[in-house]
């Protein structure tokens, strides 16, 4: 009975630390593998290095995805990282993306010439 005792401790260890770590990570495994299986023609995608696309073709294992118009990539399902809906892709473009350009904005050359530093025709005396 005393040998049994001394195992309770180690085998509570072992639970919680399925329920707490194996469990969800297995859990995020199937949504993802779910998550890539359902993949169409069409869908807006995230990269798992942050790349938005729309998944142009599927194939046996990989995909092929339009970054922009006219432009293909073949990537493997597993770098998918998650579908993108519209609302959160127009969130990312105004957020993240690049700043408008004024057409009416002058344009300033600050090359060396234009500046008076090195490489000036300018001679000063």
């Amino acid at each position: 009975m005393q040998g049994i005792g001394s195992f309770v401790p180690l085998i509570l260890l072992v639970v919680v630390f399925y329920f707490l770590l194996i469990r969800p990570q297995r859990k995020r495994q199937q949504e993802q593998q779910q998550m890539q299986s359902s993949l169409t023609p069409g869908t807006r995608v995230m990269t798992t290095t942050g790349l938005f696309a729309t998944v142009s073709r599927l194939e046996d294992d990989d995909l092929i995805l339009e970054i922009a118009p006219g432009v293909e990539t073949r990537w493997i399902k597993a770098a998918i990282g998650r579908v993108v809906t519209p609302v959160e892709d127009e969130t990312v473009d105004n957020e993240g993306g690049t700043p408008d350009v004024v057409a009416d904005e002058p344009v300033t050359d600050t090359t060396p010439e234009h500046r008076g530093e090195e490489g000036s025709t300018d001679k000063k005396s």
